[in-house]
């Protein structure tokens, strides 16, 4: 999965669950907006809002483009330019 940030060249790259809650968390903040602010336009608590920033494993998809969206962020995934074809769905 890659994160784009606003801008078309601004990409990271995501290879674990962990990477999320720090893209998120630096987004936030590059943008001076408080966990709290944040944490009411999602209707969700700072404290939830905070334990999504250190450990955003188990969050739902519906609610991690919610967030991305109130960031300006996307998500997009694509191709690995290395990737084989499958050779079966799972």
């Amino acid at each position: 999965m890659l994160v784009t940030f606003g801008r078309p060249n601004m990409r990271q790259l995501i290879t674990t669950p962990g990477q999320v809650g720090e893209i998120l968390r630096g987004r936030r903040k590059s943008r001076r907006l408080p966990q709290k602010a944040l944490a009411a336009k999602l209707g969700i608590s700072q404290e939830r809002l905070s334990r999504l920033e250190t450990d955003a494993t188990g969050i739902r998809l519906d609610r991690l483009i919610a967030v991305a969206n109130l960031l300006g962020l996307e998500l997009v995934l694509e191709d690995k330019a290395d990737a084989p074809a499958p050779e079966s769905e799972w």
